[in-house]
């Protein structure tokens, strides 16, 4: 009898995946942890492994077709066997289009204010000679009929004012705010930039990253009541022993970053602190025995969340090479479900970006996240004395139905004994 593979749940929100490619034909062996497929989810693209060792008896969708999680993908059997069953329906999947909006024309609008305009001139007033039928100067300066009559009256340029109104249209309050001989008079000559029409509006349809990050974010702020804890810390050690180790380190390829110190370091603190180690479930909270680290990488488009499962139990080197290729086979858009599904705390770094500092939004179902800013060369006082040192701030976001304001404070003091004092991290 054949066995049936199924579209698996990468995640508590994933709803369904795209195949996009089999890597294995119909009538082809397959052995069971043998790659598959592939299929794309709302976060990046996944290889799926046979759940079974035998011969691919049929696909049961084709390239490309949305299906539902849970639903079969494919049926997998001895050699020889045959498949009856029927093919998997697939998911709905909505058109996006990307269509420009239209930029309309202005030019009913502007003949409207012109007629309007015209009616408020002084029946005993008469216009320049030299004005044109459309509402311009010649030299090109737009301007209401009775802004131009004060202006000639008055004596004042109307080349040198700036028109307030539609399209930078000089109008007569614009010309009785100036005075002949002064303010704008005072530079002759000067001309106001002929802009053009603004780029057309550009409708773009949301990817399927940025919508997922935007349902997680919105259930995030929604659901979870957030409040935040800043903390500033000294690293002048920590990038001295970081300099020291890349030295060490110098023509293995390897180097370690700012990130690898601190992901060691928040996973070690966690020990200390279970309690954020954790998830809300009903009316428990369960306090999680892994430390696995969530780490923001940007992609385009948006962002994705890889996992250094055991953090606190591995050393700085192999957290810098797994971080490292789990973020490579992210922007190659290649990645495996144990990349990016199971972690238990979150750091998101924008300090490479010379971001002082920032709060981020908890990643459900975890309980808290950990924003780390860059770390800046600053006045200090050292000693009694005025000294330049190093100084980073980390912002801790938690759930407040999980914990309160004290203990995200002490557990940002705990990590400033491995953040300040680094050799701890190596030992």
């Amino acid at each position: 009898m054949a066995d049936i593979v199924t579209m698996p749940k990468l995640g508590f929100d994933m709803a369904e995946g795209t195949l996009i490619r089999w890597a294995k034909k119909e009538g082809e062996k397959v052995e069971k942890g043998e790659l598959l497929a592939e299929i794309e989810t709302d976060k990046a693209t996944v290889e799926v492994e046979s759940q079974y060792s035998g011969v691919v008896l049929k696909h049961l969708v084709s390239e490309g077709t949305p299906v539902p999680v849970n639903n079969p993908i494919a049926a997998v059997g001895a050699e020889g066997e045959t498949y009856e069953g029927a093919t998997a329906a697939p998911a709905a999947k909505a058109e996006a289009k990307s269509e420009p909006v239209a930029e309309k024309k202005s030019t009913n609008q502007e003949q409207s204010i012109n007629r309007l305009a015209d009616k408020q001139i002084e029946s005993s007033g008469k216009l320049s000679a030299d004005t044109a039928a459309d509402g311009n100067l010649p030299d090109g300066v737009r301007a209401s009929p009775l802004a131009r009559k004060i202006a000639q009256e008055r004596g004042i340029s109307l080349k040198s004012l700036r028109g307030t109104g539609p399209l930078g249209r000089i109008t007569k309050r614009d010309v009785e705010g100036a005075k002949a001989g002064a303010g704008g008079l005072a530079l002759p000559g000067l001309q106001l930039a002929e802009l053009g029409p603004a780029p057309a509006d550009q409708r773009v349809p949301l990817s399927r990253l940025r919508a997922a990050i935007g349902r997680r974010m919105v259930q995030s702020r929604q659901e979870v009541p957030h409040f935040y804890v800043t903390h500033e810390y000294d690293v002048d050690r920590l990038l001295d022993a970081r300099a020291q180790a890349n030295a060490a380190l110098e023509g293995t390829g390897e180097k370690l970053s700012v990130n690898d110190f601190i992901i060691k370091a928040a996973a070690l603190t966690l020990r200390q602190y279970p309690n954020l180690n954790a998830k809300l479930d009903g009316d428990a909270i369960v306090q999680l025995g892994q430390v696995n680290i969530g780490v923001a990488v940007a992609v385009e488009g948006g962002l994705l969340v890889v996992v250094c499962r055991d953090a606190d139990r591995k050393p700085l080197r192999q957290i810098s090479q797994e971080v490292r290729e789990m973020a490579g086979r992210v922007r190659d858009g290649k990645v495996s479900p144990e990349d990016i599904e199971g972690s238990t705390f979150s750091i998101s770094n924008l300090g490479m970006y010379d971001v002082h500092s920032f709060t981020a939004i908890i990643n459900p179902p975890e309980a808290a996240i950990l924003a780390i800013g860059a770390a800046q060369e600053v006045p200090v006082v050292k000693n009694g004395q005025l000294a330049v040192g190093n100084r980073m701030r980390a912002t801790i976001s938690i759930d407040h139905r999980v914990s309160d304001g004290a203990e995200g404070a002490q557990y940002l003091q705990a990590l400033a004994a491995y953040i300040e004092n680094p050799i701890a991290l190596l030992m």
